[in-house]
């Protein structure tokens, strides 16, 4: 609910704008509006993401202060060429205004994190940090709590979680997980908002046919009362061969009863869906 415009950054990093927390927002020109608020609000620099169109907007008329981009477009400050994707890990040659200033290997999965990195190395740089440190550095991360974090293998099933809640996130976290080699692709997935679910659902169910299989909880709810009259039967109407339950332990029943070894489970939502997954490792842990 624009927490964000309490900040007081000397750097403004925008990675990208997309219609989220609809419920607040209302719709992406309000969204938008907030972005170029917090631009303005930068009292040094605005590095932002040339790519995104939505971004490109919010920075419009922003003046007064550097304005860097980054992204994947040779046009952008900073960008990437000869990019790799080896098992769904990106490597890349990085380049500053035309000059490269290094080569990449990142351990996080998904093509977008090229650009996040480029985002990282654009802010390093302002900061006076050379690139060499910085480009370690990127080499060294192995992401973040929530961020395709790896829980456990056991029975030869890998168990991971991400806070992915948006379709764009599901999208790109998603298509990581596809490129990783596995026997299948589990997404267990916990809708958190009606209202988000209500807007976005063919959007969702779009992307919940990336992996091999779906497995859907009914919606969270979260701080919202379920008005609308939307369940998530209606989202897995529209994904086929998906499935929903009503309780963390039917779905945990489920998956431990079809998925095998060489499978990736991986949990997704912003919601409690991560006791799902603990709820799984805990029983093939007790079942050793």
């Amino acid at each position: 609910k624009d927490h964000f415009l309490k900040l007081d950054p000397d750097i403004a990093i925008i990675l990208n704008v997309d219609a989220d927390h609809l419920e607040y927002f209302k719709n992406i020109e309000n969204i938008i509006k907030s972005f170029h608020t917090f631009a303005e609000m930068a009292n040094k620099a605005v590095i932002y993401n040339g790519d995104d169109a939505n971004t490109l907007r919010a920075i419009d008329g922003i003046g007064g202060k550097d304005m860097i981009t980054f992204g994947i477009s040779k046009s952008n400050d900073y960008y990437a060429d000869n990019i790799e994707m080896v098992n769904a890990f990106a490597h890349f040659d990085a380049y500053k205004k035309g000059e490269k200033i290094g080569s990449v290997k990142l351990k996080v999965p998904g093509r977008h994190n090229v650009s996040n990195a480029l985002a990282a190395l654009a802010a390093a740089d302002y900061c006076g940090i050379p690139f060499s440190e910085a480009i370690a550095s990127l080499e060294q991360f192995g992401g973040a709590c929530r961020r395709f974090e790896i829980l456990a293998k056991l029975n030869g099933i890998t168990f991971a979680d991400d806070y992915a809640h948006h379709p764009a996130e599901l999208r790109v976290t998603l298509e990581a997980a596809m490129q990783m080699k596995y026997r299948k692709v589990w997404a267990v997935f916990q809708p958190f908002t009606y209202s988000r679910t209500k807007k976005l659902m063919d959007d969702f169910a779009e992307v919940l046919q990336i992996p091999d299989e779906c497995v859907m909880t009914e919606i969270m709810g979260s701080r919202e009362v379920n008005t609308e009259g939307v369940y998530t039967s209606q989202l897995a109407a529209k994904i086929p061969g998906s499935v929903w339950f009503n309780t963390f332990d039917e779905v945990a029943d489920y998956v431990l009863d079809h998925a095998q070894s060489g499978d990736l489970v991986i949990t997704l939502g912003c919601g409690d869906i991560y006791k799902a997954a603990k709820l799984m490792i805990k029983r093939l842990e007790e079942n050793k």
